[in-house]
């Protein structure tokens, strides 16, 4: 079975550690929740596995299938069976979506994709996804809504078929309908393809549609915490003040200023209307 073994990773970006020892196993076919305060290192391991030149490794391992994932390039990785759906897709004027697309398809097989047989193949996936077919002629993701963005990222999953994908907070920015739109491609892609996954999310609502088997909570860079679903709902009803009482490990409270608009996993909902009360 496919496996992705990570073991006492550390990592920093421009001389500022990030992870700090990170311990984890994502198995093909398994859905995993990866939980946690902002700030905590989360979307830097999903950039690491990926192979962002920004971050850099500076000890552990990480091992896919037996092989050494950390002397791969991006590309090979990718072609390995890893796949990231950022969190902020990047707007690409001058790359057509389509083109962008077959290419992707392409460096994935031994023999380049027949034109219908791609057109056919991404106008189903478009239906799959709820995206006009009309949009893969458009520039990628230029002047795209947040949304559409996400669901775009959807769509390159199941164009590319990955084993093991890893999801950002894929549900930021989704109404209720793409919510229900992106986890029923999910829970399709998983149950035909067997395709593992790594989800980052906030938000109970989407963990709630694609049922994870194992959900994992990282804190100051490292993984404090692993169970089952049940974690995901005492994290939603309690936050993350039980994780200093019960484990005794001081959370560093995130550096930013920024309004939180959402109650999120990770907050008591009681407490946040008593203080807008207040």
């Amino acid at each position: 079975m496919e496996k992705l073994v990570i073991k006492d990773l550390c990592a920093e970006v421009e001389g500022n550690q990030i992870l700090k020892g990170v311990n984890l196993t994502i198995n093909k076919g398994e859905t995993l929740a990866l939980l946690g305060p902002n700030g905590h290192g989360k979307s830097t391991l999903l950039a690491v596995l990926m192979g962002n030149p920004r971050y850099k490794v500076t000890s552990g391992s990480i091992e896919y299938d037996g092989k050494d994932l950390l002397s791969l390039k991006v590309d090979e990785r990718s072609k390995a069976g890893l796949f990231l759906a950022f969190q902020n897709p990047a707007e690409i004027p001058g790359v057509v979506s389509a083109d962008f697309f077959k290419g992707a398809i392409n460096a994935h097989r031994d023999n380049k994709i027949k034109l219908f047989e791609f057109y056919k193949k991404l106008e189903d996936t478009c239906k799959e996804v709820n995206l006009p077919f009309d949009m893969v002629n458009r520039n990628l993701n230029d002047g795209f809504s947040g949304g559409e963005k996400k669901r775009n990222e959807i769509l390159q999953l199941l164009l590319l078929n990955p084993d093991i994908a890893m999801l950002d907070e894929i549900d930021s920015g989704l109404d209720v309908d793409a919510i229900n739109i992106v986890s029923k491609c999910i829970n399709a892609q998983k149950e035909s393809k067997n395709t593992g996954f790594l989800i980052i999310s906030h938000y109970a609502r989407l963990f709630e549609l694609v049922k994870p088997d194992r959900a994992a909570v990282m804190i100051n860079g490292r993984i404090v915490e692993e169970g089952d679903a049940s974690l995901i709902s005492k994290i939603d009803n309690e936050g993350y003040e039980w994780i200093e009482k019960e484990l005794g490990i001081l959370i560093k409270k995130e550096e930013t200023n920024k309004p939180m608009n959402k109650v999120s996993i990770g907050v008591c909902a009681t407490k946040e209307v008593i203080k807008d009360v207040k």
